[in-house]
């Protein structure tokens, strides 16, 4: 199977602690690297976590709190660094434009790369890349800023070959791309195999949604139905609901209820605030609403 794997660089709220670093993640799918958010020290957290800087090529920004966007001078003036010349896109609200240029023309103004800032609409669930292995669509969040999720849709997969069947038939290799595709075989002599006796279905394709910085807000359950795994906030335990509803966040409790409304296979919890010393608080508070939920922590690996 492919790779789609998410890294957790920072997990923790605008004030960083000795136990959580600001918020950073980077999504692998079959070696490209997609980096959401990027809070101060991601850099360091990149290469805790041994990936490569090569691979990185897109960068998602949710919205502009500096705890989900202050790392990226430093990232991008370590990739001129290290000799970079592929460009660097990243994707944000209009406003990183005018905040990030003016850092860039002072600090980097000799990079061998170009950045390029691409502007979403936050209001508005669309698609803002999209490439052969996968699609990246906004999520509207209710922030106190303008801010958006992300989904992040794994393309169809390929079908499998059914090893005996190609032998069988005598399947020459050229033509093995193509039935994966879904194309019948023709024979030498005229014969039509069709493709369902020559390959097995395939895998199911992945889907993994980012929800931070946000109040609890239903109007993203038809968005995220059925994803995979689902990175919803939890800044709060259920005893700070009022402070959650005036700093629009969410509670454990509010990202496991949309977790269980939206019938996805996994929960993960993070952006916990440096108020509260036990993650596993979060956890209990969770998980007798929506059992199969994790703990985001530094460095974690998770597998999707």
């Amino acid at each position: 199977m492919n790779k789609f794997e998410l890294n957790i660089l920072g997990c923790g709220s605008a004030l960083p602690t000795m136990q959580h670093v600001p918020t950073s993640q980077v999504l692998n799918v079959r070696e490209k690297l997609f980096m959401i958010d990027c809070g101060e020290g991601t850099q360091l957290q990149f290469r805790r976590a041994r990936l490569r800087f090569n691979r990185l090529n897109q960068i998602f920004i949710s919205h502009l709190h500096g705890d989900h966007c202050f790392g990226l001078i430093g990232l991008i003036s370590t990739l001129g660094l290290l000799g970079r010349t592929g460009d660097l896109t990243i994707h944000a609200v209009a406003d990183l434009e005018r905040i990030l240029r003016p850092q860039l023309d002072f600090y980097c103004r000799d990079l061998s790369f170009q950045v390029i800032i691409k502007a979403f609409d936050h209001t508005k669930n669309t698609v803002i890349y999209q490439d052969r292995s996968l699609t990246v669509s906004t999520i509207p969040l209710d922030h106190r800023m303008p801010c958006a999720g992300f989904l992040f849709e794994e393309a169809e997969n390929d079908l499998h070959l059914d090893g005996e069947a190609v032998k069988f038939y005598n399947v020459p290799i050229k033509e093995l791309a193509r039935i994966k595709q879904g194309a019948d075989y023709l024979t030498e002599t005229g014969q039509v195999i069709l493709n369902n006796r020559l390959t097995k279905p395939a895998n199911a394709s992945r889907k993994y949604a980012f929800c931070s910085d946000t109040a609890y807000k239903e109007s993203i359950i038809p968005i995220i139905k059925d994803v995979d795994l689902l990175y919803h906030e939890s800044t709060f335990l259920e005893e700070d609901k009022a402070r959650a509803k005036e700093t629009r966040h969410s509670t454990a409790g509010q990202a496991a209820e949309i977790a269980l409304k939206a019938n996805v296979k996994k929960l993960m919890l993070g952006h916990y605030s440096s108020r509260y010393s036990n993650d596993t608080l979060f956890l209990e508070e969770a998980v007798k609403i929506f059992p199969n939920t994790i703990l985001a922590n530094e460095l974690l690996l998770e597998k999707l």
